[in-house]
């Protein structure tokens, strides 16, 4: 059998190698994968997850979770996401633990995946659902009061921070539409920004400027959190101006970090179309990629609403467009073996 696509150092080897082949392969396992799981294996599509390094995505870190439908109280993030792969695995979904370093999208479908053990995966068609990361700040702190007043989702967790004192770190669109949003909980909501403008659009700035429960700290950069991790959680940042390099504290019981995501698309660099900021491009409405058979869900994808339920939607949405694929795929087929006959 022929491996394309395998790196260097692993070809010669192929016979040492596990070989899982699937009529839909799935890689990410948070919410759109899972739901795409669902979905494909009750349609019998039979699709393997390969969970890659965040089993779960990034629920996993995530506690309350309170905006999801179908709870009434809150819930666990890390639950939820053991719930929909025990529903995934119910319905025949096959997890995988593997992390995938190759893809091999040139050739058409079967489309294959590298694991970085060696394992080869064969999908005849392939959902991406890698999701993206919140860029972080990396000072002090920022880890341990992760949850405990330091989030990177206000739509997330705003609602936790009701007439509390809170902050907005940064100063693009995501930042100010972030404080935007934080007034409907806070009438206290400070935008802390390194520079003396603003990267946002006009009309944003515009809308920011005019809100009374606004206000900005400008040419500050956060040094580190401060507080109580055991207890009261996050009550202060460590402020540094950015002109004269004096330090000073600011009071506050949330702060959100709000520096951009970072979708995770680099095995798909050359081979995929990307926005300027590296999502994959989908055709509009659809979870459908450059490449028939390819298609894209979740925030890997989605750089405006990253939300669970929205990427569940999509994932929902890839399972379904992955099924018509397979069908117009198998037709396609049928009708050459019957005009070669």
């Amino acid at each position: 059998m022929a491996f394309r696509g395998l790196p260097p150092y692993l070809r010669g080897s192929e016979e040492f190698m596990a070989i899982h082949k699937t009529r839909m392969l799935i890689i990410g396992s948070g919410p759109a994968g899972l739901s795409a799981a669902i979905y494909g294996a009750r349609a019998g599509m039979e699709p393997i997850v390969v969970q890659g390094l965040q089993p779960g995505g990034q629920l996993t870190i995530t506690t309350d979770v309170e905006n999801y439908p179908g709870f009434r109280d809150v819930i666990q993030g890390p639950w939820l996401m053991q719930e929909m792969q025990a529903q995934a695995e119910h319905v025949g979904t096959r997890m995988l633990w593997d992390t995938i370093v190759e893809v091999d999208l040139a050739h058409g479908s079967p489309f294959r995946a590298i694991g970085d053990g060696g394992d080869v995966y064969e999908g005849d068609t392939l959902v991406i659902a890698t999701g993206a990361q919140a860029k972080w700040l990396g000072v002090p702190g920022e880890e341990l009061f992760s949850g405990k007043g330091v989030s990177a989702c206000a739509t997330c967790d705003g609602f936790f921070y009701r007439g509390k004192k809170v902050v907005v770190i940064g100063g693009g669109n995501t930042a100010v539409e972030e404080a935007l949003y934080l007034t409907n909980h806070s009438d206290d909501v400070t935008l802390i920004h390194r520079r003396d403008e603003l990267r946002a659009e006009k009309i944003l700035q515009d809308r920011l400027f005019a809100n009374p429960k606004i206000s900005v700290l400008w040419n500050k950069a956060v040094e580190s959190f401060l507080g109580d991790p055991t207890g009261v959680g996050l009550t202060a940042l460590s402020l540094r101006d950015t002109q004269t390099g004096e330090m000073s504290e600011f009071a506050t019981q949330g702060a959100f970090v709000a520096i951009g995501h970072a979708p995770s698309t680099e095995l798909f660099a050359g081979k995929l179309p990307t926005d300027d900021s590296g999502y994959l491009i989908v055709e509009p409405g659809t979870p459908k990629t450059a490449i028939p058979g390819v298609f894209a869900c979740g925030d890997v994808m989605d750089h405006t609403y990253r939300q669970a339920v929205t990427a569940a939607g999509t994932g929902c949405m890839a399972a379904l467009d992955a099924e018509r694929f397979l069908g117009t795929l198998e037709f396609a087929r049928n009708e050459a073996e019957t005009a070669g006959a």
